[in-house]
């Protein structure tokens, strides 16, 4: 049987939205996504190859926010 249409996405996300808004909502997404599979992680080998792809796209998120709008601090 072939489908006539192709499934929808089940996210998307809104055109032009600040890049700053996006960042952040993606850099707490990554956040959770760690912290999901942090509690796997030590229990199966796969969930830690995920929770370490995770926290680097943290990283790489933050470090652009950073970039973006500087804290105060630094």
């Amino acid at each position: 049987m072939v489908k006539p249409t192709p499934n929808p996405p089940l996210f998307t996300v809104k055109l032009h939205q600040h890049t700053e808004t996006l960042l952040v909502n993606a850099s707490e997404t990554l956040s959770s996504l760690n912290a999901l599979t942090c509690n796997l992680a030590f229990d199966l080998d796969t969930f830690l190859g995920i929770q370490q792809m995770a926290e680097l796209g943290q990283l790489l998120v933050d470090r652009a926010l950073e970039q973006i709008s500087p804290s105060p601090a630094t």
